[in-house]
């Protein structure tokens, strides 16, 4: 959310070294190793901002630290726990709201076509985020480049213009005197792929919606949101059930049960599993993604050593007088 070379301010300074000198002697954390003094630190900086009404997210200061979150969430919890302090949750609202007042994108900072205020940037922010954690685009995802893509596409979306239509993410970045983030480009695609789905739901577009005009129907696809997910996932669920009907009914009404047991005993071991999240509409990327496994070779049990050899393959093991000199004399220089 904040970029490294950006400084909190001097009351947040001196409370996380209160807590950090607190937290340091205690004979819980009085022994740990260095590194994890080190997200110690981070930890105590969280909570004096979340105390102070600042509003960042664990991802933030773990990637600062290039730390693991999950180690940095347990470690936090349990230094919260220590300390005997009760530390204030932060909602989607006030980090994003946060984030976006690092993009310059006000009337100050830019021309009225492209300038946009902090609030209504906000406001569909948010909204675009949670509809991505409805359809999984956010789950094990890093908060920076998910909230990068969402501010870029929310820009976009509140005045679809020439202007801001053909102005890439990195054009942005650089308007807005922000640091792109890479991951920010496919996280763009996902949530369009995601709005794609939806908008094809609407009843009075006619149009085929496609990523490329998609963001003229943001608006009206957060406005229905709850109605447009409903109707998108009865229509994939009847398009399964139309697909197997059909499967069905191609099938031969008899046939030999033998011959049938080894056709189906056949596809199975041709055929492995097919992944079921490309199956519905949304998955987690974990699942959409997923690496395949590796097939074990079958052993070959038919090799008894007693098969005949060709002449050929028997001319491949044999040394030409070239090469027995050559043996011979490699053989003397090691002895």
């Amino acid at each position: 959310m904040y970029e490294p070379d950006n400084r909190v301010n001097s009351e947040i300074e001196k409370l996380t070294q209160i807590y950090y000198r607190e937290a340091y002697q205690h004979e819980s954390f009085i022994r740990v190793s260095l590194r994890k003094k080190e997200h110690l630190v981070g930890c105590c900086l969280l909570l004096s901002c979340r105390l102070l009404n600042w509003p960042i997210s664990m991802a933030t200061i773990s990637s600062l630290l290039d730390a693991d979150p999950m180690v940095m969430g347990m470690l936090y919890i349990e230094m919260v726990k220590i300390l005997n302090i009760e530390a204030p949750i932060v909602n989607i609202t006030d980090v994003m709201e946060a984030h976006s007042h690092d993009y310059q994108i006000s009337s100050l900072h830019a021309p009225e076509e492209l300038s946009e205020s902090h609030k209504d940037l906000t406001k569909r922010a948010v909204e675009l985020v949670e509809l991505s954690a409805d359809t999984w685009i956010v789950t094990g995802r890093r908060p920076i480049p998910i909230m990068m893509a969402a501010i870029y596409l929310s820009w976009q979306s509140l005045k679809p213009n020439k202007h801001r239509l053909k102005l890439s993410l990195e054009k942005f970045c650089q308007l807005a005197k922000v640091n792109k983030h890479k991951p920010a480009i496919k996280r763009i695609t996902e949530m369009k792929e995601m709005l794609c789905k939806l908008g094809q739901e609407i009843p009075w577009v006619r149009e085929a919606v496609t990523p490329d005009n998609v963001v003229k129907h943001v608006e009206d696809i957060l406005k229905h949101r709850h109605a447009l997910l409903r109707r998108a996932l009865r229509a994939q669920e009847d398009a399964l059930l139309a697909e197997r009907q059909a499967s069905c009914e191609d099938l031969p009404i008899k046939e030999d049960a033998d011959n049938h047991q080894l056709h189906g005993e056949t596809l199975k071991s041709q055929d492995p599993e097919p992944n079921w999240g490309k199956r519905v509409l949304f998955a987690p990327p974990c699942v959409v993604q997923a690496k395949k496994s590796r097939v074990e070779q079958p052993e070959l049990t038919d090799v008894t050593g007693d098969e005949e050899i060709s002449d050929s393959e028997i001319d491949a093991y044999i040394r030409t007088p070239q090469e027995v000199r050559e043996f011979a004399l490699s053989q003397k220089m090691l002895e």
